[in-house]
């Protein structure tokens, strides 16, 4: 019984062996094998900064006016209006035109307003997601934030 416990690991061993063999050369004569030069060659790749060919500027995307903004940042502050919380934002959709949050503490479309910490309070849609707080890119410039900007603000609703 020992004699097999002790050929059992011998016998594995060997048999891994067969992974490693090589083919013969032609004449018949083993050794080790000499590595056989590529003979393809991947087609050359261009290369390219992403988005060159189809860059846009923020103010180019941004549709909303310099009136629009001026009115949502002057608005006063609705009687009956509660917070709702702070949330850190992140640029929403560039595509998606207005001035606009879309955070989960929101619970229907609605009317209503956020303040930075700075102070700076504007006018928004709210609008419920499940996901990320998101900012409208005309939110973002109304208040002077940075676009690569994480800021928290406070979100006052009905």
């Amino acid at each position: 019984m020992r004699q097999i416990a002790l050929l059992l690991p011998f016998a594995l061993a060997l048999s891994g062996c067969a992974l490693f063999q090589q083919d013969a050369p032609a004449g018949g004569v083993t050794g080790p094998a000499k590595p056989q030069p590529a003979t393809e060659f991947a087609p050359a790749v261009s290369t390219s900064v992403l988005g060159a060919t189809r860059a846009a500027s923020a103010e180019a995307l941004d549709k909303t006016t310099a009136e629009e903004k001026a009115a949502a940042l002057a608005a006063p502050a609705s009687g009956g209006e509660r917070e709702l919380g702070r949330v850190v934002v992140a640029l929403g959709p560039p595509a998606e035109q207005g001035i606009w949050l879309s955070s989960a503490l929101v619970k229907t479309k609605a009317q209503g307003r956020i303040v930075t910490a700075a102070g700076k309070s504007l006018a928004v849609e709210l609008r419920p997601d499940t996901g990320a707080a998101l900012l409208s890119l005309a939110a973002f410039q109304a208040l002077g934030l940075s676009l690569t900007e994480l800021p928290q603000v406070t979100v006052y609703g009905p």
